[in-house]
């Protein structure tokens, strides 16, 4: 049988018996919920923003303020943070516990909604207890018995896709979590692995075919991460605005207020200033393109 779906490894038989869930009924079958009074898969393209790394309790709140006031509709940092190699620098110390405490501090003050990595299931009810979305980090995007717990809290779920995943691989992950019963999903491309990445300092390629491809097959809206994907914040606004045109349905975006100086991966967060330009660039073309908006109409200045 001719394959006539997106990803060689796709068939009619996958989407019927492997992730039937995740599969669209019909061409215009897409999921709409809402999330803290976040629409998504609607006319709103959602923002999360912040640091890699909870780093202090003052720079969290610096950047909830900041990136809230700019546009932001989640704010995004790692508490629990994987990194590829087990040796840390004398500037990374992962806060943990006390992390979590001031995302929900900031949470509280700023009134903006937090979206945080779950890397083991015993710090579901800790993370749960604060985060309005979990997030499963591409490393664990397979990790079935985490999946599967975090699945059952009925939180929402972000589910990053592996840098050497497939577009099957991705949604047959995500079939794990809706078989649950928890229907508020939310893809994340956020690179992948090849042989060249156009830098020496940059791991990954941002697959923006993916968008579209995953929009044929699911119902589920897929937003992008060009922070991680790029290694690199000049990059960063291309890819982000590339994202929008792809019809990506939101935005991940690594912010700090002195990226330099960041914790982690200092080549590839950006300022306050970026972000505010950029998010109101993303809102422009959003609103050109799709008839869709980031800023609900507040043009920020």
């Amino acid at each position: 049988m001719d394959n006539k779906f997106p990803g060689k490894d796709i068939s009619i038989d996958d989407i019927k018996t492997k992730f039937p869930l995740v599969a669209k009924k019909n061409k215009d079958h897409k999921s709409k919920f809402t999330i803290s009074n976040v629409e998504f898969g609607g006319n709103t393209l959602p923002i999360f923003a912040g640091p890699n790394m909870v780093e202090t309790e003052d720079l969290i709140m610096d950047v909830a303020k900041n990136v809230k006031s700019l546009g932001a509709h989640f704010l995004r940092g790692g508490a629990f943070k994987p990194l590829t190699f087990p040796y840390r620098n004398k500037k990374y110390t992962e806060t943990r516990e006390e992390g979590i405490k001031w995302l929900g501090l900031a949470k509280e003050k700023y009134n903006i909604p937090i979206i945080t990595e779950v890397m083991e299931e015993k710090y579901i009810p800790l993370v749960s207890d604060v985060a309005d979305i979990l997030q499963i980090g591409s490393r664990n995007m397979q990790n079935y018995p985490l999946i599967t717990a975090c699945a059952k809290t009925q939180k929402p779920i972000m589910l990053k896709r592996h840098y050497g995943a497939s577009l099957r691989d991705w949604l047959g992950a995500a079939e794990y979590i809706l078989v649950e019963g928890n229907e508020k999903v939310i893809l994340c491309e956020r690179g992948v692995s090849v042989p060249h990445t156009h830098r020496s300092t940059s791991r990954f390629l941002l697959d923006l075919q993916v968008v579209p491809a995953a929009q044929e097959l699911t119902h589920l809206p897929i937003v992008i991460d060009p922070s991680h994907a790029t290694f690199w914040r000049a990059w960063v606004r291309s890819m982000s605005l590339a994202g929008i045109a792809a019809g990506a349905d939101g935005v991940m975006l690594e912010v700090h207020p002195d990226p330099e100086n960041s914790a982690v991966d200092p080549l590839q967060p950006i300022d306050f200033k970026e972000f505010g330009s950029l998010v109101n660039d993303m809102d422009k073309l959003a609103k050109i393109l799709f008839k869709k908006t980031i800023l609900n109409n507040k043009i920020i200045k």
